[in-house]
């Protein structure tokens, strides 16, 4: 396990340390508990439907590794926590190849000292709303070859690119270099059929706005199909994380109100 860095004095809040700290790790720093406990203060669920994004993510990932996909995309990646996609989809190919992509410098630097020991695996810093960068970073034409299948993963980040123009499209210029047989992951943040929570969806916008770089930005699952034109859906299409495959050694707190989760997802299949 890797060690958690010291506490090296004021830091500004990032998203990726906050959904770190909500996950109960290690990675962050006192702006980033402080915005995390506003943040459960506001929705006292949050902890849980972090975790029902996670396990969605490994349930994901490991079907598109069962479906013989043996390299992996995964942007907006955050912190390391247990359970990475790595460690997932190499339980089915040891040698399958992940590259993860995250803004946040730290993060970058954290999945790179748990990855030494791992030659099939790296992490680089660039930013989602600038997907030339990523697909033309000389690490991940290193690590990735586009004449294969690879699997993109895009879980719990696309709601920080309110712009839905800009988020289209970068979902659009990631999946056209991407041949038949790879694979869509993505989860997004929702509170569709939840009127309560407006207000308190407003507070956490803000909350984000005020203390990170990054702007929150929810989207009806209707929306969130949207990103899956021209794709092949994986039954049971775009749900809620907890519907989608359920596994029992996924216990989810949201079983009998799925909603409530606040994120939905799905599989697409590049043909």
């Amino acid at each position: 396990m890797v060690e958690a860095p010291p506490d090296r004095g004021s830091k500004p809040a990032t998203a990726a340390r906050i959904y770190d700290y909500i996950l109960g790790g290690t990675f962050n720093f006192l702006a980033d508990r402080q915005a995390g406990d506003k943040m459960i203060e506001m929705f006292p669920m949050v902890r849980a439907a972090a975790r029902d994004n996670r396990s969605f993510l490994r349930r994901a990932a490991r079907h598109v590794a069962n479906a013989g996909v043996t390299q992996f995309l995964d942007i907006g990646s955050g912190i390391p926590t247990e359970g990475n996609v790595h460690e997932v989809v190499q339980a089915v190919t040891p040698d399958a190849r992940v590259v993860y992509v995250d803004i946040d410098p730290v993060a970058v630097s954290e999945s790179l000292d748990l990855l030494r020991n791992n030659p099939h695996a790296t992490a680089i810093n660039a930013d989602l709303r600038e997907p030339g960068s990523i697909l033309e970073h000389q690490q991940v034409r290193a690590t990735l070859d586009f004449d294969r299948p690879v699997g993109l993963l895009l879980c719990a980040v696309l709601h920080f690119v309110p712009d839905d123009e800009l988020a289209t499209g970068v979902v659009r210029t990631l999946l056209k270099a991407l041949p038949p047989g790879s694979h869509l992951v993505l989860s997004h943040g929702s509170v569709e059929g939840m009127p309560e929570r407006t207000a308190q969806l407003e507070d956490a916008k803000d909350l984000y706005k005020r203390n990170t770089s990054s702007q929150l930005f929810p989207r009806t699952r209707g929306e969130v199909l949207g990103f899956f034109e021209g794709l092949d859906l994986v039954d049971p299409g775009v749900v809620w994380v907890p519907q989608w495959h359920p596994d029992p050694a996924d216990p989810s707190n949201f079983e009998d109100n799925p909603p409530q989760s606040a994120s939905v997802g799905g599989v697409g299949r590049v043909v």
